[in-house]
């Protein structure tokens, strides 16, 4: 397919390099000197969204947040402009569940097809091919999408209706940020009360309270690496899409607005481009430890 990408960071250069090598003719955007070798791989430089889209099978975006979508696609030389009927935009940028479903009907109404693809898997997930990818769109959308989300991912799932793709990724969220604060939290008991964090973390793998979390999440916590990874800043901007929706709904879920404020205070004291596994650092600095 010929293939419009939008969005080179940290997960989308191995995505796209990803579709390249399964020979896709992809047209890039956003191209830095970091992203340089998938032009040189084979992808074609593109100076603007709306040139990535011309002429493009599926225009895939993957951007840090709901204004980069809107703008990418709906500002001056968006990817909009660009699109012929009948052309997929897939959306795998973590937004807003709300925005997305205005999207997808723009989108729509000027005759293209909308697919939400927010992907879980951090940076490793993206170049191992390995993400886990929550879909939302019309089931056409969604089969033609399923063989090129295949090249990047391995755990598949059409949630329902545009949207529905974002809502789970929010859910995906909440579940991490507050199994990270858990876990955060017990080594720093643990440690306090004179116990080895690593021997109690020992202790609880493959118990009720394993995770991925406390295995991969928890090991960084101990040995204080710290590089991401998932960084907190983007985190807290999914927790807060999840704090947003909560109002909107009229709905009450204080313990992610506590992972929320936790995240801000991470952020206030300069850890905001550190692994959101380094939130430990903030539980500890609130016990002067």
């Amino acid at each position: 397919m010929k293939i419009g990408f939008i969005g080179l960071g940290v997960m989308g250069r191995p995505m796209a390099g990803h579709l390249i090598d399964a020979g896709h003719d992809l047209s890039l955007h956003r191209v830095k000197d970091v992203s340089r070798p998938l032009v040189e791989k084979g992808g074609t430089e593109a100076a603007s969204a709306k040139e990535a889209a011309s002429g493009a099978d599926v225009v895939i975006l993957m951007v840090p947040d709901t204004p980069d979508v809107e703008e990418v696609l709906f500002g001056e030389g968006g990817a909009a402009e660009g699109l012929g009927q009948g052309t997929l935009v897939i959306d795998m940028s973590s937004i807003s569940p709300v925005a997305t479903k205005e999207f997808a009907a723009r989108i729509e109404g000027a005759g293209g097809l909308w697919l939400d693809a927010p992907v879980s898997g951090g940076q490793a997930g993206a170049e191992n091919a390995a993400l886990t990818i929550m879909c939302g769109g019309s089931e056409e959308a969604f089969g033609k999408a399923k063989p090129l989300l295949e090249l990047m991912g391995k755990r598949i799932t059409h949630v329902g209706d545009a949207g529905a793709g974002q809502t789970a990724k929010v859910c995906n969220q909440v579940i991490v940020g507050l199994t990270i604060q858990a876990v955060a939290e017990a080594l720093t008991l643990a440690e306090a009360a004179g116990a080895d964090p690593a021997m109690v973390r020992e202790a609880l793998l493959g118990g009720f309270a394993d995770s991925t979390i406390l295995k991969v999440h928890g090991e960084r916590m101990l040995n204080e690496t710290f590089d991401p990874g998932f960084r907190i800043n983007l985190h807290r901007k999914d927790m807060t899409l999840a704090v947003d929706s909560a109002k909107a709904l009229d709905l009450a879920l204080p313990n992610t607005a506590t992972v929320q404020q936790m995240m801000n205070a991470a952020i206030g004291r300069g850890d905001g481009d550190l692994d959101h596994s380094a939130l430990i650092r903030t539980l500890k600095g609130l016990s002067g430890r």
